[in-house]
């Protein structure tokens, strides 16, 4: 399936007229737009990795560095249906000696969906036939003077500007695309199924290695690590870096080459850090320290805790986003508070999906979250309930819920746009000016504070459903003493630290579809992590 540039030029170009002033709409329409360049770290020659610029691979779908596109665009015209002018760089003989070149033109033609195709050196002329061609044209750029996005050189934009009757702005394109980007077409449904199916699989590889580890099933022989480095098979998952490498490594042999994002691998109480990027310390352990005469390097001897991973790799430069959490310790099985808070959070995720359908508002599917988190609580304890002893209507859940102290505990929104960016398209996800949010009746504002998605969901667009509980004592100091909470009880969660879920999903026309492979149920969790299935 070949990447719909012209189609995204066209669907963007679209969006880009509504935002015009009518007497702007009807004229011709010039979008100008820089691809990535290649950097440097620091003051070396060493290249750092590239990813092509988000909006330009939208348009596009060309990766190749310092690349332009020049798109054209008349409503009511046969340019309704855009036109697409690539500029790739032109392969030089001291490129090729250190890396691979760019495509010839001819090469091209066949890779990418573009009217023509030419070298950077052509663009200022082909500007200057298209001024003459619509001597009146609006040429749209990405805000010039931002850091977020690759510079245009200036004299493109100065010589559109000499020409009477032209006009540049960088008011609307930006907006235009977020709106465009913010649906999926089937095509980009396709790479972001690829993408969650080769993440799943990584989470999965990373609970079957704890899994054979805790039946003993990973074997070294004596030289292993010694006369010879351990090879992959021979591989314990003994601290956070490991299991990050080999979440990466499966993503990798599968043709993935970026991670969406840093993977977060974050064991015991460090799980109740949001984005804990560290990855850098060993599991907890128990009775028996790793360093000790007695320990045999062995699973047996961890401390049962949890083992959050929230990573997702690209495919095609769109993203997965996937979180897991597993039990470490304890022969691969949840102690019996780290599974109660785990149903927990999956019962907030599985009525979160029973509601997700077109027209429903993200505010309500996150509220729902906050709901089933303060019953369950008043369940468990943790939320005194009116018929808990010296207690009255005062702990009521509608009460529990004004007051803002759910928020402690499930302090982020229940998910986000995803598409080319893991958190995709900010400003059309949560606008500044927003007349569509609800009311959200006795419920506290804090609870809907860190919302990066408030819209009314549409067929087409692709979130992420991800609620969690967390207990963090940097949060939690400021509930302390809260008449709602039984101190007693929550001590003893307190333990478990942090725990999220996170499945990515297709909003269909009469529903949703989960993108997300990896199973997320107790049952299999603890079957897999124990080595027993």
């Amino acid at each position: 399936m070949a990447f719909p540039a012209r189609t995204h030029v066209t669907k963007t170009f679209a969006e880009l007229v509504k935002l015009l002033p009518a007497n702007e709409q009807t004229k011709p329409q010039v979008m100008l737009v820089a691809g990535g360049v290649q950097e440097f770290r620091n003051d070396t020659d060493r290249e750092l990795i590239f990813r092509q610029e988000s909006n330009f691979y939208y348009l596009t779908g060309c990766a190749i560095p310092s690349s332009f596109l020049l798109a054209v665009y008349q409503k009511g015209t046969s340019l309704e249906k855009a036109t697409l002018d690539l500029f790739i760089p032109k392969a030089e003989l001291a490129d090729i000696m250190w890396s691979v070149p760019p495509p010839s033109l001819d090469e091209a033609k066949d890779i990418f969906d573009a009217t023509k195709i030419d070298h950077p050196a052509a663009l200022q002329s082909t500007i200057e036939t298209t001024l003459k061609a619509f001597p009146n044209a609006l040429f749209h750029t990405l805000p010039k003077d931002s850091p977020l996005f690759p510079k245009l050189p200036s004299e493109y934009t100065d010589f559109a500007l000499q020409s009477e009757g032209a006009a540049v702005t960088d008011a609307y394109l930006l907006s235009a695309l977020h709106h465009a980007r913010l649906t999926k077409d089937a095509f980009e449904i396709v790479q972001i199924r690829k993408a969650n199916e080769i993440s799943s699989r990584a989470h999965e590889t990373v609970m079957r290695v704890l899994g054979q580890a805790v039946q003993g099933k990973i074997k070294k022989e004596a030289a292993a690590g010694v006369e010879r480095p351990l090879l992959p098979s021979e591989w314990l998952i003994q601290t956070e870096a490991e299991a990050e490498a080999i979440f990466v490594a499966s993503c990798r042999r599968e043709g993935s080459i970026h991670q969406a994002y840093p993977p977060i691998v974050a064991a015991s109480s460090r799980a109740s850090t949001l984005h804990y990027c560290c990855n850098d310390k060993a599991f907890a352990w128990g009775p028996v320290k790793p360093h000790d005469h007695l320990n045999k390097n062995e699973v047996s001897d961890f401390e049962p805790q949890v083992l959050l991973i929230d990573a997702g790799c690209e495919w095609n430069n769109y993203a997965a986003d996937i979180t897991r959490t597993m039990p470490v310790g304890n022969g691969g099985k949840f102690t019996p508070e780290a599974r109660a808070i785990y149903e927990l959070v999956l019962e907030m995720q599985q009525k979160s999906f029973e509601a997700l359908k077109p027209g429903v508002h993200w505010d309500l599917i996150h509220q729902i979250c906050h709901h089933v988190l303060v019953e369950g609580f008043q369940r468990l304890g943790i939320f005194k309930s009116p018929t808990s002893p010296n207690s009255g209507s005062y702990n009521s859940a509608s009460s529990i819920l004004a007051s803002g102290v759910p928020a402690a505990f499930f302090p982020h929104g229940v998910g986000h746009s995803l598409g080319l960016d893991v958190h995709d398209v900010p400003s059309t996800s949560k606008p500044t000016s927003n007349s569509t949010v609800p009311h959200h009746g006795a419920d506290d504002e804090s609870l809907y504070t860190y919302l990066r998605l408030r819209l009314p969901l549409e067929a087409g667009m692709v979130v992420t459903v991800e609620p969690g509980i967390y207990f963090s004592p940097h949060l939690l100091a400021g509930v302390r003493g809260s008449r709602h909470i039984d101190e007693e009880v929550l001590a003893r969660y307190e333990a478990v630290g942090g725990i999220r879920i996170e499945d990515v999903v297709h909003i269909t026309e009469t529903g949703y579809e989960n993108l997300t492979t990896v199973r997320s149920d107790v049952e299999w969790i603890e079957s897999v992590c124990s080595g027993n299935a």
